[in-house]
């Protein structure tokens, strides 16, 4: 059994608004995602990953801004990420 990654950057913490950024890991050597690979999100929300069998099993925890700093650009603040456990023995 090997462990797929799906890390998904939402627009807002709620897992039904837009995927704005991703990254994919495949413990099962089947794929070699890269950064840049597609223009387009996997999945258009975080609600859709789970409607296609990615588990949750970690969101960003939510910090207020500090005063003064509301409108500082950072990081990415909405960060899920997913997983699938695949059996790697199949093709």
């Amino acid at each position: 059994m090997r462990q797929q990654v799906l890390v998904l950057y939402l627009a807002t913490s709620a897992l039904d608004s837009d995927v704005v950024g991703w990254s994919r890991y495949d413990g099962t050597g089947r794929t070699r995602p890269t950064t840049g690979d597609s223009d387009e999100p996997p999945y258009p929300t975080g609600l859709a990953a789970l409607h296609d069998g990615w588990r949750l099993f970690q969101a960003a925890q939510l910090l207020p801004p500090q005063s003064g700093h509301e409108y500082d650009v950072s990081f990415l603040k909405h960060e899920f990420f997913f997983e699938k456990v695949e059996d790697s023995s199949r093709p």
